[in-house]
């Protein structure tokens, strides 16, 4: 009988870990305890009707090592047996999963959640530090992640375990501070009477800010994405463009800052994601750590705070991985999240 269980957070090996977007879904294959995950293709969800074909022809026809557990991040909540993705039209049905794909665990966690047990173990290698501060390994973390949209969670360190926080903290409400945010606030449309963070902080974030300083200046807005802007900024080609990173930058700062006082991360502040990383050039100037710091009257704190990019290329398969090989280092709750047969 297939159901959810709390008690066993050992899952049997070969363990499939996968991470699952919107757009990309991204699995590797970790065959034991000691070994490397083996990165597999990434799949485009738009090309398979649903997950389980996805994985039957991608992953489970084209290898001799099968899977006998899942752990798979999820963009969306995780409630009852059928659990729809936000961005795409994929369901995923552990039930299914179990009885016609051969697995004996499923786990399902929040993709955000992924990223904060990323950030438990990363080397200097896969990450940059940006500013002042320093890490104090067993302190609080917080990790936020513009992408799609925006992901934050946390990472408390209770009992000589890592316990991720998932939240949506990306939809905290944001405001105007600077003579500047008062000009172009008017051009951003406001959602149910309110400017959250995602607004800003994500791909099309980056366009709302684009087109309410062109709109405030009263000039066209001829580039049409984000990643248009983007390079258009870096290259220091585009007016609104080179102020869209720069805004971009110091509004990511506001509120990393206030998730770093919210969860006290004396450890750090990671961000995640593609656009952290593409943009790092503009997170390396002044702008972002100086909002990070503008936090009276803790602004000494703030100075205090490491905040780092995350670089490793598929944090959140590293961070799933690290829990599957060591479950009890991590306070992950499974609770009506993890079906066994």
């Amino acid at each position: 009988m297939v159901r959810p269980n709390d008690n066993d957070t050992h899952f049997p090996f070969p363990i499939l870990v996968g991470d699952i977007g919107g757009t990309n879904a991204r699995f590797a294959l970790l065959v034991d305890a000691f070994a490397e995950p083996k990165l597999l293709p990434i799949i485009q969800t738009a090309d398979y009707p649903n997950i389980d074909d996805a994985l039957q022809q991608c992953i489970l026809d084209k290898t001799s090592v099968q899977p006998r557990s899942a752990i798979l991040a999820l963009a969306g909540p995780i409630e009852g047996d059928e659990v729809p993705l936000t961005n795409c039209p994929w369901v995923v049905r552990p039930r299914d999963m179990i009885a016609n794909l051969g697995f004996e665990d499923v786990l399902l966690v929040n993709d955000f959640e992924a990223q904060a047990l990323a950030v438990a173990s990363l080397g200097d290698g896969d990450r940059e530090k940006i500013g002042p501060g320093i890490e104090r390994h067993s302190a609080s973390r917080t990790v936020l992640g513009p992408g799609t949209g925006l992901g934050v969670a946390g990472l408390v360190h209770a009992r000589q375990s890592w316990i991720p926080v998932p939240g949506e903290g990306g939809h905290v409400d944001v405001g105007p501070r600077s003579e500047r945010d008062y000009q172009i606030w008017p051009f951003l449309e406001p959602i149910e009477g309110r400017i959250s963070a995602e607004q800003l902080l994500c791909g099309r974030g980056i366009m709302n800010i684009y087109h309410a300083i062109s709109a405030a200046d009263g000039v066209d807005a001829p580039l049409e994405t984000p990643a248009d802007v983007t390079a258009k900024a870096l290259a220091q080609e585009d007016r609104a463009a080179i102020e869209t990173v720069a805004l971009f930058s110091t509004y990511l700062g506001r509120v990393a800052g206030d998730m770093a006082m919210i969860f006290m991360a004396k450890g750090g502040v990671f961000l995640a994601g593609g656009i952290s990383q593409k943009i790092l050039p503009a997170l390396r100037g002044p702008e972002f750590r100086a909002a990070f710091e503008d936090k009276a009257p803790h602004s000494a704190l703030l100075r205090s705070i490491p905040t780092y990019v995350v670089t490793h290329p598929v944090a959140a398969l590293a961070g799933l991985a690290a829990f599957a090989r060591m479950p009890e280092r991590f306070g992950v709750a499974t609770e009506g999240r993890h079906w066994k047969r």
